[in-house]
């Protein structure tokens, strides 16, 4: 005979439940390891999911011209990694739209075929990185956590985590997966002046950098490879922005004609990069083609 306070309370806990469901975040979706890149999803309160990334900003390393020595050495380093072979984490800073995320994308093109992923992760996620690690850990495709225009202020929890995995912590990092990361700023963080007034000088003679300093550069020296980027000369701009031109369907006569209009577009935006270049070629040859 059923029990009626017993019947009561089965239902109220029934209903507790309901709502506490509401409330709860729906459970991540499964990951679709068939895609090439991913992006690090969360939602607030909620475990994050690797996202598959329906269409792929593809980019060919020929496009990506004047920087020859960065291109080589990154894809060294990637094709080492590929291999099975020691590699290293990199960190890419310069001037801005000189190719550095441009770089990343290209390897992913060139190597998608070969086992090669991408792993898209926000500054704010980065104290995901852990979680991340262990998902791919198991996996056999070889995984780019790709940070970009990465740069911290004084006190973010994401920069220790950062530092954690890229050396330091005492659990080892996956073999499969290396960290790829740009950023305009070679020391990740900001600087200020009252920091050189914590240099120490021995007896000796040695310079022993403040504590606040060597805690800033330490970040940046756990990347195994660092690559600089720089300004283009104006012939190198002018090289790209060519090279552009012929990608949209100009001739030789119209990439001629163009050369002025190009370092006036230059001109007005502060900067000769492959990026302005791109964007003026776009601009150009919907106008002219």
């Amino acid at each position: 005979m059923n029990n009626p306070d017993l019947t009561l309370l089965i239902s109220r806990a029934e209903r507790v439940l309901a709502q506490l469901e509401a409330w709860l975040p729906p459970a991540p979706p499964e990951t679709n390891w068939d895609a090439q890149a991913f992006r690090w999803r969360k939602q607030q309160g909620g475990r994050g999911w690797l996202d598959a990334v329906q269409t792929v900003a593809h980019m060919n390393l020929e496009d990506i011209r004047h920087v020859d020595r960065q291109k080589q050495i990154i894809e060294r380093n990637t094709v080492h990694f590929l291999q099975g072979k020691p590699a290293n984490n990199v960190l890419m800073t310069g001037a801005r739209g000189t190719g550095k995320s441009s770089l990343v994308k290209a390897m992913l093109t060139a190597y998608a075929d070969q086992g090669l992923r991408l792993i898209e992760v926000d500054k704010s996620d980065l104290s995901d990185l852990d979680t991340i690690v262990e998902q791919v850990g198991n996996r056999p495709e070889r995984f780019i956590i790709f940070c970009d225009d990465l740069s911290f202020e004084e006190g973010e929890a994401s920069y220790k985590a950062l530092k954690s995995v890229l050396d330091g912590s005492v659990s080892a990092t996956s073999e499969n997966v290396l960290i790829y990361a740009t950023s305009n700023r070679r020391h990740l963080m900001p600087e200020y002046m009252d920091e050189n007034r914590q240099t120490v000088k021995s007896p000796n003679g040695e310079i022993h950098p403040g504590e606040a300093s060597e805690e800033k550069i330490s970040l940046s020296e756990r990347f195994g490879i660092w690559l600089s980027f720089y300004p283009f000369k104006q012939d190198d701009y002018l090289d790209i922005v060519a090279h552009w031109l012929r990608h949209y369907g100009c001739d030789d006569e119209q990439v001629a004609a163009a050369r002025t209009e190009a370092l006036q577009w230059a001109l007005e935006r502060g900067s000769r990069s492959g990026r302005v270049a791109r964007q003026f070629a776009r601009d150009w040859a919907a106008r002219h083609v």
